[in-house]
């Protein structure tokens, strides 16, 4: 399956997309910097940058590390949908391909959006785009 994720919600979207990936279907998503996240920015922020600043007191390059750009956000949150502790959660993550904006060999394919994660219907909610939040983590 082909999904575009522009204006799609990321909670919502991570939901579809793993039940779909542990029914044993590939998914390909595109455009992940203009999938959405709902809610106060400085919160968002603040709970994001959180997790990327954990590191062991005593050797700092250690773990964990959480991903900083846009794709590997969109991916992140999807496993975290998934029964990671499971050889079917690992094996379903593997189905999955996530790139930021519309690589070349997948221009004339049909992509879908998924309609319960649309946020053309949220209205005057508060929005961040995974782009700005992945500017945000990196510092710039």
């Amino acid at each position: 399956m082909y999904i575009d994720g522009d204006y799609q919600i990321l909670g919502r979207m991570a939901n579809e997309v793993a039940q779909m990936l542990l029914a044993g279907e590939p998914v390909v998503i595109i455009n992940a910097e203009k999938v959405i996240i709902t809610g106060n920015k400085e919160n968002i922020f603040k709970r994001f940058k959180h997790r990327t600043d954990l590191a062991d007191r005593a050797n700092p390059r250690k773990g964990p590390f959480f991903p900083k750009t846009s794709a590997r956000l969109v991916r992140r949150s999807i496993r975290g949908m998934l029964p990671w502790g499971k050889a079917s959660g690992r094996e379903a993550y593997k189905r999955l391909k996530v790139f930021e904006g519309v690589p070349d060999e997948f221009n004339g394919k049909e992509f879908v959006k998924i309609k319960n994660a649309d946020g053309a219907k949220l209205g005057t909610h508060k929005i961040l785009t995974v782009a700005e939040l992945s500017k945000y983590l990196k510092g710039e």
